[in-house]
């Protein structure tokens, strides 16, 4: 899938991609078939650059919900030819997440829909599991001869309904369908289900895959060897040392970590970082100048994992570096770092955004120790990142930086927040946000009576309007 083409902060459009909450209200505010065709255009064109990570579907479903809109660009999106000619879950994922919510708010057309597409669609069973968090049993169990159908019942087939029972996010439906009596159901799932559970039982008494040998050398063996096949272990093989070596090993592990083979050097380096070797920052920043990429990254890697005061000591050197050790010290020191370390961490927010722009990685970091550390004068950096990001995560660490940073948060970007995509930056925004404000005191009651809305959303809004508090 490629990158999403994200809009300008300043648009409607780029708003609701971002899934701020500033994206509900100038919505709501703008003429309804505009805010729709915007709306439409992010649900059938997932605007997130990590869907598996960040939310926008209930974000998304409450909108539907209070601009009155009709279903029928996700129903054309949903059965159009493309759906069997593209098969990745992320074309339709966001559309039927959407539709889970909208079920759960009673919207009947929304539960349709989404029965329909489970029968018929490429990505059913995504469809399927929305259904079984929101769909009632007589509804799930009309489903089955057309989910089944799927499956010819043949060797194949079996064994591929076997796997999908197995694998199932939701296993409601198949547990539904197993207590059906007719023979082609009920029997069939639950056979499907024995395989299943047969063959997990048979992957945990035999697990595949290469293991090193139990000496020094051979993990150093395997450890080359899987760089040789293109995988990086050089994690698990420093975990095999740490079980293997004794202190006679030591002199052969740092010669390793000094001019080893690639494979046996990223072991080495992080079998050293993890026991806290006196020379290990040495041939970290030896391997960072001299090394080739693969060695040089496992050398950052393995100085990030440190979590010693000399790690920390080290980073003030290093921090002002041009290349990815000096990225890495400057996070350490925003997690690790004393408040002497502010003014450090300052200037590396600020390169980073100034060279890599309000989506580069290093902010994530650097963000969370703007907020640790308290640093004020970070705070507009801050809102520059809080505005522009792409990512909701990234936006909701820059809220609670903000939070920590800035004292106009409470009357400005908390208020917005209330209405953001992410749970966590609701629940930030429910801590924060100036009561005095009507549209607050208004949200957090809705807030507090939306079924759809996490647990530790509704516990910080009644901590603020709980039959202890001030009435708002």
């Amino acid at each position: 899938m490629f990158d999403p083409v994200i809009a300008p902060s300043g648009t409607l459009l780029g708003l609701l991609q971002r899934g701020r909450g500033d994206g509900t209200l100038h919505a709501l505010a703008a003429p309804r078939a505009e805010a729709l065709a915007a709306l439409n255009h992010c649900v059938l064109n997932d605007p997130r650059h990590d869907w598996q990570a960040e939310n926008r579907s209930l974000y998304y479903a409450r909108l539907y919900l209070d601009l009155h809109g009709s279903l029928q660009e996700i129903e054309r999106h949903l059965c159009d030819t493309d759906d069997h000619l593209d098969t990745d879950e992320a074309r339709t994922g966001l559309a039927l997440a959407v539709l889970g919510h909208l079920a759960s708010y009673g919207r009947g057309d929304a539960l349709s829909l989404l029965r329909r597409y489970a029968t018929n669609g490429a990505n059913w069973a995504w469809a399927l599991d929305e259904l079984a968090l929101r769909d009632n049993d007589s509804g799930l169990r009309a489903l089955a001869p057309a989910v089944l159908a799927r499956f010819p019942a043949t060797p194949e087939g079996n064994a591929e309904l076997a796997t999908t029972i197995r694998d199932a996010f939701e296993p409601r439906p198949w547990r539904l369908w197993a207590e059906d009596g007719r023979e082609a159901i009920g029997a069939r799932v639950r056979a499907a289900q024995e395989a299943g559970s047969f063959d997990r039982w048979q992957r945990q008494l035999r697990p595949t895959g290469p293991r090193p040998g139990w000496s020094v050398q051979a993990v150093f063996d395997w450890a080359d060897q899987a760089v040789e096949r293109g995988s990086a272990l050089h994690v698990p093989a420093a975990r095999c040392l740490s079980a293997v070596a004794g202190p006679e090993d030591r002199p052969a592990i740092v010669e390793a970590a000094r001019q080893g083979s690639e494979g046996a050097r990223c072991a080495a380096l992080h079998y050293l970082a993890e026991s806290c070797d006196p020379v290990v920052l040495d041939l970290i920043e030896a391997a960072v100048s001299g090394g080739s990429r693969t060695v040089a990254d496992a050398a950052v890697a393995a100085f990030e994992r440190m979590c010693g005061d000399e790690a920390v000591d080290r980073a003030r050197g290093w921090v002002h570096r041009p290349d990815a050790l000096g990225a890495s010290a400057a996070g350490v020191l925003a997690c690790r770092g004393s408040a002497k370390d502010a003014t450090l961490v300052l200037g590396a927010l600020r390169e980073a955004v100034r060279a890599d722009g309000p989506d580069a990685p290093l902010l994530w970091t650097l963000v969370d120790g703007a907020g640790r550390l308290g640093i004020g004068c970070a705070a507009p950096v801050l809102r520059h990142v809080y505005r522009e990001t792409a990512s909701s995560q990234l936006r909701g660490r820059a809220a609670r930086a903000l939070a920590a940073t800035d004292s106009s948060f409470r009357t400005g970007f908390a208020v917005e927040c209330l209405w953001d995509c992410e749970e966590t930056t609701r629940e930030v925004a429910a801590l924060h946000a100036e009561t005095g404000d009507v549209r607050v005191a208004e949200r957090l009651r809705r807030l507090a009576a939306d079924p759809a809305e996490e647990a530790e959303v509704q516990t910080a809004v009644r901590s603020r309007i709980g039959p202890d508090m001030p009435a708002i």
